[in-house]
């Protein structure tokens, strides 16, 4: 019901309108009647769980007693789960959004005002943001004007060449953005290799086998707004033939695909989208494969080679349009047929691949490393 709502909202530019003015509105009256907690963090990863940049953060700050004072409430869909150290409270409830409201600091990797604007001045607001862009965002998507985030105290970024896209698409003030790359990437700079190995073992990956990593992007809902589907144009078998002798393959589809179609998972195929933390399956893999998804980015850190199986590029750039022209930034360039993704498989040369990613790093992923720190020294002190 919640996706349909969104999806119902995304699509209908005047009731968007609508809801988002009527809702800011109430909530900024209730505001008024509301006190301000000192040191009450409420902290966010779009609800979807313990995860991404604000985990890290969170993390970082619990251990070291210079916060002690602060208090952390989790938002989250599932408040059946523990975190330690942290109350928690369920998304998009009365009890949520009043917290919101006595909360000192905001800190998240999407948003906290769920599309609505409410926020207090006294109210400290950290956006993370969850990958570099890519396909256009925020308001560059057609039909949305709803993205305001002139009251966000802080935004991470990971090179120049973002700036104007949040000036531009999200409204965003120069003196709020903070160059640190993004948090949860940290640990991708500083790889232990025990570390890879225990995770290789917990997934019972044969330690002789290469681990290809294989996570598409989200795709819009073809029927309403009831189910987020995809379904990859690839035949198990023949990769499984192909690579099967020196690969195996996890796949991870985005957090809001609830369907996937066409794959059977075995011992040379993992299903790799319920595993809690995307970073471990990136270190443990020598080969990335995605699309037109902010992983790539991400996974350019670890230096190793990333290819883009742009299958439906075309009709995907009509719909959603590109800050850039993955054609020249990724090294593997677009590749859009099983055929031909196998074959580049097959023939790389590693090192080579290795150096092109290198380049692709430095011109996308200037900042980061210690992002963690940085932030944290920046909002908190």
């Amino acid at each position: 019901m919640k996706k349909k709502l969104d999806y119902i909202l995304k699509h209908n530019k005047v009731l968007l309108i609508v809801f988002t003015k009527t809702l800011s509105m109430v909530f900024r009256f209730i505001g008024l009647f509301i006190r301000t907690e000192e040191n009450l963090i409420l902290i966010s990863a779009n609800s979807r769980g313990y995860n991404d940049s604000p985990r890290a953060i969170y993390e970082y700050m619990k251990k070291d007693s210079k916060y002690a004072q602060y208090r952390f409430v989790w938002a989250v869909d599932d408040v059946t789960q523990t975190i330690d150290g942290a109350d928690l409270v369920k998304a998009d409830t009365w009890q949520y959004f009043k917290t919101a409201l006595k909360a000192q600091y905001w800190i998240t990797s999407v948003n906290i005002e769920r599309g609505l604007h409410f926020k207090k001045k006294k109210t400290v607001f950290l956006n993370t943001w969850h990958g570099v862009a890519i396909n256009e965002m925020g308001n560059a998507v057609a039909g949305r004007t709803d993205f305001d985030w002139s009251d966000t105290d802080y935004i991470c970024y990971s090179a120049e060449n973002e700036r104007p896209i949040y000036y531009r698409d999200f409204n965003a003030r120069p003196e709020s953005m903070v160059p640190t790359g993004l948090p949860r990437n940290d640990e991708l700079y500083h790889v232990d290799s025990d570390k890879v190995i225990e995770i290789k073992r917990s997934l019972n990956i044969p330690e002789d086998k290469k681990v290809i990593l294989y996570a598409p992007t989200w795709r819009d809902s073809e029927d309403f707004g009831k189910s987020y589907q995809i379904k990859p144009p690839i035949d198990c078998d023949v990769w499984k033939k192909a690579l099967g002798d020196e690969y195996v393959v996890i796949l991870r589809t985005h957090p809001y695909t609830n369907e996937l179609m066409g794959v059977t998972f075995d011992d040379f195929f993992y299903d790799g989208t319920m595993y809690p933390r995307v970073n471990d399956l990136m270190m443990i893999s020598d080969i990335l494969i995605s699309d037109y998804s902010s992983i790539i980015f991400d996974y350019c850190v670890l230096e190793r080679p990333v290819i883009c199986f742009g299958y439906d590029y075309e009709a995907y750039s009509e719909k959603r349009g590109f800050y850039i022209d993955l054609e020249t930034v990724i090294p593997s360039g677009i590749i859009r047929d099983e055929a031909h993704l196998i074959e580049h498989i097959k023939s790389m040369n590693y090192e080579e691949q290795v150096a092109k990613t290198k380049v692709m790093k430095e011109n996308h992923v200037t900042y980061g490393g210690n992002a963690t720190e940085q932030i944290v020294n920046v909002v908190f002190g």
